[in-house]
């Protein structure tokens, strides 16, 4: 149902005040928001990603994709105008312990290195989190920052009284599927953006990006006709620029989607190569839990399309915390103050809509 930006908005502020689950969400290049609002607190899971509705689902595919059911939610839909931003600010503490992050992380990244060097894993997606104290903090108008400020992103508000409050705006497609035709993107590699797309890459990032493309070529080959791979683009999210290879096909009949998530998720983008190994190392040397930090999100079987995101650039919302999540791809050749610097690169895109 169409209803006005204004309405859209106070839906939201009331699912919060009556802590009922609900997302909102917009799609990169669209003027339009759409919401699912589900009509009661309980949980729902999507297994075999047969269902329809909302799917929240983990790094770690061990543990249960969360799912706002279509048939037990309220669909809504507004059209973005000029969205008004309140006086009311947001009081917070920014106690980022950089010093002690900072040793942990470049430990953590020497110790991937070695893990490498030492089995012959290509790579390895290491990441951290930051923790934000805050007095106050206006979930709606953060939002409304990251819907002003990521128009070609996927910026989303997701919430779940029994799961907790996440949102975000990834630049990440991990695929979008529409009767049996399927895109995605092999993206990877991350500089600052300085102005300008005309940028120099270094082999290490060259090779980071081509890993992930490789892996999705060949998973994909094995389940579907190629259609088109793309050249790698230099590509913009935010303050940040990222190497892009586009690829679209044809999927197998017999082929499902719980069968292509499976191949793909986590991908090399977020995990490592090999997949096994990689996530192994993560799971055991993080040091802490991702959560939903890196598993994905979007719309699952409706209208004959499913459109699911990888769950980056996000913050998860506690009781007086926040905790922004960060990350990168680690290769042999990687070296660990450049991939600290890279973190903290990523973080300003949460950090722009606190301030």
């Amino acid at each position: 149902m169409k209803i006005e930006e204004k309405s859209f908005f106070n839906k939201i502020t009331e699912a919060l005040k009556d802590e009922q689950p609900f997302t909102a969400y917009n799609h990169p290049n669209s003027l339009e928001i759409n919401g699912y609002f589900q009509k009661g607190n309980d949980l729902y899971y999507s297994t075999k990603f047969t269902d329809s509705g909302f799917i929240f689902a983990p790094f770690d595919d061990a543990n249960k994709s969360i799912l706002f059911p279509l048939r037990k939610s309220e669909t809504f839909t507004t059209v973005i105008n000029d969205i008004s931003l309140s006086n009311a600010k947001s009081k917070y503490e920014f106690t980022l312990k950089s010093k002690n992050k900072r040793a942990t992380h470049l430990e953590l990244v020497r110790k991937g290195v070695q893990f490498l060097e030492v089995t012959g894993t290509k790579k390895v997606v290491l990441s951290r989190k930051e923790e934000i104290y805050f007095e106050h903090f206006n979930v709606l108008e953060t939002f409304k920052k990251l819907l002003i400020n990521y128009t070609k992103a996927m910026v989303y508000l997701w919430y779940h009284p029994k799961i907790g409050l996440w949102l975000g705006a990834t630049p990440e497609t991990l695929i979008k599927v529409e009767n049996n035709k399927f895109s995605t993107m092999a993206l990877a590699g991350t500089q600052s953006y300085d102005g300008s797309l005309d940028v120099f890459w270094a082999n290490k990032e060259k090779q980071e990006q081509q890993f992930v493309t490789d892996f999705l070529i060949n998973e994909l080959s094995n389940t579907s006709i190629i259609m088109d791979v793309s050249k790698p683009l230099t590509v913009k999210a935010g303050n940040l620029v990222h190497l892009c290879t586009k690829i679209k096909g044809s999927l197998s009949q017999q082929f499902s989607l719980y069968e292509l998530i499976k191949l793909l998720h986590p991908t090399p983008a977020v995990c490592g190569l090999p997949k096994a190994e990689a996530k192994s190392f993560i799971l055991e040397n993080e040091g802490y839990d991702r959560e939903f930090y890196t598993g994905f999100f979007g719309e699952l079987n409706v209208n004959n399309t499913s459109s699911l995101f990888v769950n980056l650039r996000c913050m998860q919302v506690l009781k007086n915390q926040l905790t922004l999540y960060i990350g990168g791809g680690i290769t042999i050749d990687s070296i660990p103050e450049k991939e600290w610097e890279e973190t903290l690169a990523k973080s300003e895109v949460m950090l722009k809509v606190l301030a």
